[in-house]
C-alpha cells in the first residue's frame, strides 16, 4: 500500500551530485565558482543582527528586487526571488502547466526538468539536438505540434557548454504559442566580446520568463538563491498567487544583494573562470580529447576510442577528484568537467595523464 500520488510513485527522484567524502576530494562535477564569494558578502553575514531573526523577512525581498531591477534595467515588478533557481522552475510549472499538458525540453538537458514535470503530472516532451548539438531548425514546428505549454531551454546549454544566439531565443518567442523559460544558470561565464543580453526581450516578448542564479557566478550555491526575470504580467501570478509565503529568508536576502552588488569582484572570477575555461580546453584537446567548445564553466569531452568514460570516472574518483558521467544516450563516452581553480586543473590533468597514459 501506498499513500503517494500514482506520478509520484512512478517517478525516479533527481540524483544530486556527489559530495567529496573527505577533504582532499576535489569537486569538480557540479559547476561550482572556484572562488569564494565577494567580500562584501562575508561582511554582511558578519554584520547580521540575529535579533531580528524573530521577525518573518520581507515577504518579496524587496531590498534584493531592488538591486537586481537596477542591475538589468528593469522594473522591481520583473523580478521574482526565489529559493535557488530550482524553485522558480517548480513555480513555473505550478503556474503556467497543468496537468496533462506538455513541457518540451531539449535532449540532453537539466536532469531537474523531467523530475519537476513529473511532479507537476505533466508531459514531458524532449526535442534532440542536432549533430551538432544545436536546436533543430524545425524547433518551433515541433513545440506547436506538439501543443506543448511551456518550452525550457538552458543557454549556455548544459552540458555541452553551447550558447543559443539572443536573436534565436527572439524568433522562437514570437513564433511559439507558450511560455519560453531561458534557463540562465551559467549566462555569467559567456565571453563578453559577444555581446549576449536576452534580458531587453523582456520589453518585446510578454511570454518570455528568464532564470538567473546565485549558485555559479557570485559563488553561493550554500545559499540557494535564484530569482526570474519576467513581464509583470507573466511575474504576478508567481509572486502574488503561487510563490511560498516567505520563500527566501532574512540572511539570503540580505548576502544576496550584497552579491549582486558587488559586480567588480564577481565580473573578475568570471573572467579568471573564462580563462582557465580556454587553457583547460587547450590542454584536453592536445591529451586528444575532443573537448567542445564551451561558454559556461564546465567542458564536455569525449574520450579517446577504445576508452570507457565510466572507467576514467572511476579513476578519477578513487584519485580524490569528482567529474560528472552521464549514462544516457550520446554522453557514455563523456565525461563533464567544471573548472576549478588552477592548482585543482592542474591536479586533473597530472591525472588524465596518469589514467591515460599520454
Amino acid at each position: 500500500m501506498t499513500l503517494e500520488r500514482p506520478n509520484i510513485a512512478a517517478m525516479r527522484g533527481y540524483a544530486p551530485g556527489e559530495q567529496p567524502q573527505d577533504a582532499g576530494t576535489i569537486k569538480l562535477n557540479t559547476n561550482e565558482n572556484p572562488y569564494p564569494p565577494s567580500p562584501d558578502v562575508a561582511a554582511a553575514l558578519r554584520e547580521f543582527d540575529s535579533a531580528t531573526l524573530r521577525r518573518y523577512p520581507h515577504p518579496l525581498a524587496d531590498e534584493f528586487r531592488q538591486v537586481a531591477a537596477k542591475l538589468h534595467g528593469l522594473s522591481i515588478d520583473n523580478v521574482i526571488p526565489t529559493n535557488g533557481g530550482d524553485e522558480l522552475l517548480r513555480l513555473i510549472l505550478t503556474t503556467f502547466v497543468a496537468e496533462g499538458e506538455t513541457v518540451a525540453t531539449t535532449k540532453p538537458s537539466y536532469s531537474l526538468y523531467p523530475v519537476l514535470a513529473a511532479i507537476q503530472g505533466a508531459v514531458l516532451s524532449e526535442i534532440d539536438l542536432d549533430d551538432d548539438w544545436s536546436l533543430p531548425n524545425d524547433l518551433i514546428a515541433q513545440l506547436n505540434a506538439l501543443g506543448a505549454k511551456a518550452f525550457i531551454l538552458v543557454n549556455p546549454h548544459a552540458p555541452t557548454g553551447r550558447l543559443v544566439d539572443a536573436n534565436v531565443v527572439a524568433d522562437i518567442a514570437s513564433r511559439f504559442e507558450g511560455l519560453v523559460v531561458i534557463d540562465e544558470a551559467y549566462i555569467d561565464f559567456v565571453s563578453p566580446e559577444l555581446n549576449h543580453d536576452c534580458v531587453p526581450l523582456l520589453a518585446r516578448f510578454d511570454n518570455l520568463l528568464i532564470l538567473r542564479t546565485l549558485s555559479k557566478g557570485y559563488s553561493l550555491a550554500g545559499l540557494r538563491f535564484g530569482y526570474g526575470l519576467a513581464s509583470p504580467s507573466l511575474a504576478a501570478p508567481v509572486l502574488f498567487k503561487t510563490r511560498d509565503s516567505y520563500n527566501t529568508d532574512a540572511i539570503s536576502q540580505r548576502l544576496a544583494a550584497a552579491a549582486l552588488g558587488s559586480q567588480d569582484y564577481a565580473s573578475n572570477t568570471w573572467e579568471r573562470v573564462r580563462e582557465s575555461r580556454t587553457n583547460l580546453h587547450a590542454e584536453l584537446e592536445a591529451m586528444g580529447l575532443d573537448t567542445l567548445p564551451s561558454q559556461s564553466n564546465f567542458l564536455l569531452s569525449k574520450m579517446p576510442e577504445g576508452v570507457s568514460a565510466q572507467a576514467v570516472y572511476l579513476q578519477l574518483k578513487e584519485r580524490g577528484i569528482l567529474v560528472r558521467y552521464f549514462d544516457q544516450d550520446r554522453l557514455r563516452d563523456k565525461l563533464r568537467i567544471s573548472i576549478g581553480s588552477e592548482s585543482e586543473n592542474q591536479r586533473l590533468m597530472a591525472a588524465l595523464r596518469e589514467i591515460l597514459k599520454t
